[in-house]
């Protein structure tokens, strides 16, 4: 390449690494963590489990911990093959209910199913979904329920502090936050009704009953793979307005064990994420430019391969790239490994959205706990 153009893609990295550093600077100042008040209506907290014996004990216990609002506790146990349902029993709680699943319809995903049936069986004015990997404060419902309260909002959502104890969890699951913190503009998502600036986090999703069951619940998104996203651009299609706030300091999550698991994970949410023939290759472009190619132009540059002003261009980008993810970390509680490893998390990232786009036509299906599910070729 010429020094021209070498300059040029310095730049263009510098200009892509400005894009999240300024929303995502924004965005740390518009979310905030609620502040919790006492209510007196109910909020039944919904915990779908598929074979969730290391978890569910847990989760469980810290859902009947909480406090400030009255709650109610449903466990949709769906065909574990565990000690699940043993374990939930064992609480022994006359807040706390078991429910069977009934047996996965065609065209249904199990997560989907699962809430749509403990929904209809909840007394809640409102309803919690929690995955049964995530552990709530005990102020967590009221302040979720106080957020929607004060806003009107009919769904409020927020990311938990997610833990990664593994060098493979750290490469991974750290592209939550960034992502939505880097490019979701959050002020406008709360100015403007367009359903496409919608987004939850299917971890923590508090819902109003009454606007759940009018815009048809999760059986009208029930092949969706990505509740998250589906779930809140359904309400605003409906015309309901939805939040988020800062939920670092309201539960915790661990997502997943190790890299595999978290490969497996990302993988099956890329079907309706980043990975469309339209959308990825921007994506790349932003991400890539702005994250990925600046330490690689560095390394270059310091072996003589680039010019002086791209590598100038190259670490500012890289010093813009790093102090965002160093703003992240700082806000998500995420550990602080996840700084330098940034570049990488985000090669990663793309590096599975790539693979779920290239497989998707001959995989054909995505599959989670135990089940295989049809996917678009999008």
């Amino acid at each position: 390449m010429t020094d021209s153009i070498l300059t040029a893609l310095a730049l263009l990295c510098l200009v892509t690494a400005l894009l999240p550093a300024v929303l995502a600077a924004v965005n740390l100042a518009a979310l905030r963590r609620p502040m919790p008040e006492t209510g007196t209506g109910l909020v039944s907290i919904l915990i779908p489990a598929r074979n969730e014996a290391g978890n569910i004990d847990a989760t469980v216990r810290a859902a009947l911990a909480s406090t400030s609002v009255p709650v109610e506790v449903i466990v949709g146990d769906d065909h574990s093959t565990d000690a699940t349902a043993e374990i939930v029993r064992a609480v022994g709680d006359p807040r706390l209910r078991l429910v069977s699943v009934p047996a996965l319809p065609e065209g249904w995903t199990g997560k989907n199913h699962a809430c749509s049936h403990m929904a209809g069986l909840a007394r809640g004015d409102h309803l919690l979904f929690l995955d049964a990997d995530v552990r709530l404060e005990a102020e967590a419902a009221a302040a979720v329920a106080a957020q929607a309260r004060r806003t009107g909002a009919a769904l409020v959502s927020g990311v938990p502090r997610q833990r990664t104890d593994t060098l493979g969890e750290m490469l991974t699951v750290p592209m939550i936050d960034f992502l939505l913190l880097g490019f979701l503009p959050v002020p406008l998502m709360r100015r403007l009704p367009d359903p496409s600036l919608g987004a939850a986090c299917g971890q923590l999703i508090l819902v109003d009953r009454a606007a759940y069951t009018a815009v048809g619940g999760h059986a009208a998104i029930r092949r969706s793979l990505h509740d998250g996203v589906r779930l809140a651009r359904l309400f605003r299609a409906a015309g309901y307005r939805t939040d988020l706030v800062a939920a670092a300091a309201l539960a915790t999550c661990r997502m997943y064990d190790g890299f595999t698991q978290a490969w497996a994970g990302f993988s099956k949410n890329a079907h309706e994420g980043m990975a469309t023939p339209r959308a990825l290759p921007v994506w790349t472009l932003l991400l890539g430019c702005g994250q990925v190619l600046p330490p690689l132009l560095i390394l270059a540059g310091l072996l003589g391969l680039v010019p002086a002003s791209a590598l100038a261009l190259a670490a500012l980008a890289l010093a813009l790239s790093l102090a965002t993810r160093t703003a992240v970390t700082v806000a998500v509680r995420a550990p602080w490994a996840t700084i330098p490893l940034h570049p990488a998390a985000v090669a990663v990232a793309l590096a599975i959205q790539w693979n779920v786009l290239l497989r998707r036509e001959r995989a054909g299906a995505a599959t989670w706990k135990g089940r295989s599910y049809p996917v678009s070729g999008g």
